[in-house]
């Protein structure tokens, strides 16, 4: 059976997006302020970040533009490592609702992006949303192993799950 562009990228968006909270809950639960880098995001913010693009991006697909000021519910970043994951999952359910209604013919209708240019509502859903979670979900689990924690394999085993595989091996 094959599905529809817009219930394709929701399934592989609701994969990366459960990837997504695997590593918000493994992020290291004192370690929310902690800023490799002074001009860079914290754990907290870059972690807060991925609720931001799936509320702000799938709130312009459906209005087909956004004002100043105009917010995605519950966008409010959460003070604490142990309130980021229940928090995320409430904003990508909001988000999927939002894009859910998307038809096939819908996927090439262009609406203005955060800097002005037009974008197709199938390049924003690939690479504004799933490329850019990919991408900065990449940079939390550096920084989850930077500030002390370990983060969980998304793609494959880690370095400390391949041990414990060995250990149970042999």
């Amino acid at each position: 059976m094959s599905s529809s562009m817009p219930d394709k990228f929701i399934e592989v968006w609701d994969q990366e997006a459960r990837r997504t909270v695997e590593v918000l809950r493994a992020l290291p639960l004192t370690k929310y302020d902690f800023r490799p880098d002074a001009g860079g995001r914290s754990l907290g913010e870059l972690a807060w970040h991925l609720a931001e693009v799936d509320g702000y991006i799938s709130l312009l697909i459906e209005k087909g533009t956004l004002d100043a000021g105009d917010k995605p519910p519950n966008i409010e970043r959460p003070r604490s490592i142990e309130a980021l994951a229940p928090a995320y999952e409430r904003v990508h359910r909001e988000a999927v609702a939002r894009i859910r209604p998307l038809k096939p013919e819908d996927m090439q209708r262009r609406v203005p992006f955060f800097d002005g240019r037009p974008m197709a509502i199938e390049d924003l859903l690939w690479g504004a949303i799933v490329d850019h979670m990919i991408h900065h979900r990449g940079q939390l689990v550096l920084m989850c192993r930077l500030a002390g924690g370990s983060p969980p394999g998304l793609y494959g085993p880690t370095r400390e799950q391949t041990a414990v595989a060995r250990e149970n091996r042999g």
